[in-house]
């Protein structure tokens, strides 16, 4: 495993056919995401109409992966009821569904008898694993690259059972 971890920009443009990501946290604390979440704990929601105000670099860099022909896939398991932080999250999502990313929910009681990994990740056509490791209290605790074969095929048969099993974003309601 490798701790000298491209930018994610990097990663996503050296793609050619798929990038997943396969979340299974019920809360983040990454500091980019600490403004936002307080904004939408006080009540702003993005509005759909006005994509100027919503638009972002990641959005851009999604949008310019997917009109490249590759196809970005991203599951959420979540516990049901879900946390306050992944209501916030699926509020948000529709932004990422315009930038061209599909995007499904597995309640966590439906993925009890999948074999997963230990920690949330992004696979790269099917060959390169970006780990995102995080501190028990949410924050990064940094990226870890593998192409190891194994973790590969453990990443890539995980995240097609949970797609499998899983909500579409637009027929997800929140409990």
């Amino acid at each position: 495993m490798s701790s000298n971890v491209p930018i994610f920009p990097e990663l996503l443009a050296r793609c050619t056919r798929t990038a997943v990501h396969l979340e299974m946290r019920d809360a983040y604390a990454v500091d980019y995401e600490a403004g936002p979440f307080a904004d939408w704990r006080a009540g702003f929601r993005h509005d759909p109409d006005d994509r100027a105000s919503w638009w972002r670099p990641w959005l851009d860099l999604i949008t310019e992966t997917v009109d490249r022909g590759v196809e970005v896939r991203r599951a959420r398991i979540v516990s049901e009821p879900v946390s306050e932080y992944i209501h916030y999250e699926h509020s948000g999502t529709f932004t990422n569904i315009a930038a061209g990313e599909q995007v499904r929910w597995l309640p966590r009681r439906q993925a009890s008898d999948l074999a997963l990994p230990g920690n949330d990740y992004w696979l790269f056509d099917g060959q390169l694993v970006k780990w995102n490791h995080f501190a028990g209290d949410g924050s990064s605790q940094g990226p870890e690259l593998t192409e190891d074969p194994a973790a590969v095929k453990l990443c890539a048969d995980a995240f097609e059972a949970v797609w499998e099993r899983a909500v579409p974003h637009d027929q997800y309601k929140i409990r």
